[in-house]
């Protein structure tokens, strides 16, 4: 049996503009779903739709409530059977309405040691986007919006998006507690 290593991922969501990005560290003996639950967390997303991960030819998803067209099972496989080397590339969908696509990249490989807690998020930038709003363009629209307080329904984009929201912050320590708590 192998040894177990860590993965460090670097994560972009694809076309946005700034950046947004988070890198993290896992354990290569998690499944692909488990993954989607890390960057769930890591992203600040909701675990409210449906994803996928697209790796070499190959399109994983969660087989419940029933198995995607055309995926395999992405409860089966570790990430340490897919034999990454450094600056591998992958990609990994949520919510196939706003089509929320990001880029993960295997920033680097680490030999395995106890001392360190897993999973956790060395860094980011940006907020990320509230669910259901239109994909990359539809939240830089609603940023737009939100920019300017004659828009006919800003009040109501504030009451919907919440007045705290800042999507330039980001909070490496609130995540690291939500993947602990998770």
């Amino acid at each position: 049996m192998a040894t177990s290593q860590i993965l460090q991922c670097h994560v972009w969501l694809v076309d946005s503009e700034p950046p947004i990005w988070r890198t993290f560290e896992v354990s290569d003996q998690i499944t692909l779903d488990a993954l989607h639950g890390v960057l769930q967390q890591v992203m600040g997303w909701e675990l409210s739709h449906l994803y996928d991960f697209k790796i070499a030819s190959d399109r994983y998803a969660a087989p419940l409530p029933a198995p995607l067209e055309g995926t395999l099972d992405a409860t089966v496989p570790v990430l340490a059977s897919f034999e990454f080397s450094k600056d591998a590339q992958f990609t990994y969908t949520y919510d196939f309405g706003d089509g929320w696509r990001h880029q993960i990249t295997v920033a680097d490989i680490l030999p395995w040691h106890d001392n360190v807690q897993l999973p956790r998020c060395l860094e980011g930038d940006r907020a990320c986007p509230p669910e259901n709003c239109g994909g990359v363009w539809g939240y830089e629209g609603l940023l737009e919006r939100l920019a300017d307080p004659e828009d006919p329904e800003y009040e109501e984009l504030l009451d919907w998006i919440g007045v705290d929201f800042d999507s330039e912050r980001f909070d490496v320590a609130a995540v690291n507690a939500r993947l602990q708590a998770a």
